[in-house]
């Protein structure tokens, strides 16, 4: 496919470990994923990140990113929110269970120097669509914002390995 493509087109997989129908993936991680990059080995070729698909599988999606920045194989990003149950993808609105996890995410995404597109992963079964996606834009928005306020404290808390500091200093605000 990707060579079929051509040019600079870039193809980005997107990985999910099962499907609600086959209860099967074939490529089932993140690190899955980008072997599979490695292996097809075109500068063209890379990953899609869904936080859902990351949460099913017990991943930590803010290490998703990084990983998959660091190979630099990361071409999208799903943004959306669940429980944490493995094999169910909730499709819930941004923030909305997982607030500290999406800002790490965008921290980790800050850090990568992301400039792409957020793409927003949601099911809004009762509620109005276009209202969820103007709260998904605020709150991403807002995130990405917070991530680029905190992230020399952040930078200085870590370097320490000061992991009560870095809770302090989300409860200060309110995350």
């Amino acid at each position: 496919i990707v060579d079929g493509c051509g040019g600079d087109t870039k193809v980005s997989l997107e990985w999910k470990p099962t499907d609600e129908v086959s209860r099967f993936a074939v490529v089932g991680s993140t690190a899955a994923a980008l072997l599979l990059a490695a292996e097809v080995d075109r500068d063209t070729f890379g990953v899609t990140l869904d936080l859902g698909h990351a949460l099913m599988a017990g991943e930590n999606p803010a290490q998703s990113v990084a990983m998959a920045a660091r190979a630099g194989k990361l071409f999208g990003v799903q943004l959306g929110d669940a429980y944490q149950r493995v094999g169910a993808e909730d499709g819930l609105a941004v923030a909305s269970v997982n607030p500290r996890m999406v800002l790490e995410v965008v921290h980790w995404m800050r850090k990568a120097g992301w400039d792409g597109i957020f793409y927003f992963d949601t099911f809004p079964m009762n509620e109005d669509p276009v209202r969820e996606c103007e709260m998904n834009i605020r709150t991403i928005t807002k995130m990405w914002r917070k991530a680029g306020e905190l992230g020399e404290r952040l930078k200085e808390y870590q370097a320490r390995h000061d992991a009560m500091s870095i809770m302090e200093m989300l409860e200060k605000e309110e995350l």
